[in-house]
């Protein structure tokens, strides 16, 4: 029996076709660059585990930026890896900590043409590797923790951070953070919540990256969420939403692509995801093996976040994709 060519079919004879017909696509704007920026350096240092990024010298990060908004790649996101850490990761509030000083170099440089973002929290600067201060048990102190926070926010904010994104899961950060940034006058500066954060093992590579080793063979499992819960991932959403947050994200991104979709139909806010280190390795290692093809995977990833319902993409690839995109 002959069957006719169907409707769907007709629509994916030819490139230009599929492309007229396109659902979702994804532009260089929609991504996040994330960037490490490493105090004490002369020249960038590679992260064996994220092949092709680096711990930039703050005068590298300014050409990298430079570079990045060129190709349409307008958003950038900053991590600190300070040359020395303490207990309550004071880098990352000091004034003259290695973040605050990159925001400031930014912002000199690119004003109000790229949004420079910067991570709020203190991993990458206590001694201890955990997201807060530590109590006298070895548990991290909620409400000290809040306090840091507040300072690194109003410290990010002074250095000219458009975007602060507590990353902490602490409970009542975006409320306390929103708090400190209007009493110090920075009404203006959006917090963008890293409201559903799991305890993932896709992590690994940043935690290079960043220098980070959790005392005692720990692990962040007590504040992060359990990546077997989804109702719970809705449920912080609403609460950062409740407390102020201007963005909500979703970290991982392509293994959780259900709290995407399910976010998306909740909320109307901007939503953004992170393919993180772990996702950007995996396509990495896999390819450099010959055993996917690297482009069409990370297209098909970055698009399925997208597709999902996130609006922002925070990705490692984002340089390669305004690399793409400017070639097409």
């Amino acid at each position: 029996m002959s069957y006719p060519i169907t409707r769907l079919r007709r629509l994916r004879r030819t490139p230009a076709l599929r492309d007229l017909v396109a659902e979702t696509s994804v532009r260089p704007a929609d991504l996040v660059a994330p960037l490490f920026v490493r105090e004490g350096i002369s020249d960038p240092l590679p992260i064996e585990s994220l092949p092709g990024v680096v711990q930039h010298t703050r005068d590298s990060l300014r050409a990298e930026v430079a570079e990045l908004a060129e190709l349409g790649v307008r958003s950038v996101i900053l991590f600190g890896v300070p040359a020395h850490k303490d207990a309550v990761g004071s880098g990352a509030f000091d004034p003259k900590g290695i973040v605050q000083l990159a925001l400031t170099d930014l912002r000199s440089d690119v004003g109000d043409d790229v949004v420079v973002m910067a991570d709020l929290c203190v991993d990458e600067y206590t001694d201890h590797g955990h997201c807060g201060v530590l109590d006298e048990s070895g548990t991290v102190d909620n409400d000290a923790t809040l306090e840091i926070y507040g300072k690194a926010a109003v410290a990010q904010a002074d250095a000219g951070a458009q975007i602060v994104a507590p990353s902490g899961m602490m409970d009542g950060q975006v409320a306390h953070i929103r708090g400190q940034l209007d009493d110090a006058g920075f009404t203006d500066v959006a917090i963008m919540a890293y409201a559903a954060k799991y305890a993932s093992g896709l992590y690994g590579p940043f935690r290079d990256a960043v220098d980070v080793t959790i005392a005692g063979g720990g692990d962040r499992k007590g504040y992060q969420q359990d990546f077997r819960n989804g109702r719970e991932a809705l449920a912080e959403i609403e609460a950062d939403l409740a407390e102020g947050a201007d963005i909500v994200m979703i970290k991982p991104a392509v293994t959780y692509l259900d709290l995407i979709h399910a976010t998306r139909a909740r909320v109307n806010v901007p939503l953004a995801a992170y393919h993180v280190s772990g996702e950007y390795a995996m396509i990495k290692a896999a390819a450099a093996n010959g055993w996917i093809d690297h482009d069409t995977v990370t297209l098909e990833q970055l698009t399925a976040v997208k597709r999902a319902g996130a609006d922002i993409i925070l990705t490692y690839f984002a340089r390669w994709f305004g690399e793409l995109a400017r070639s097409a």
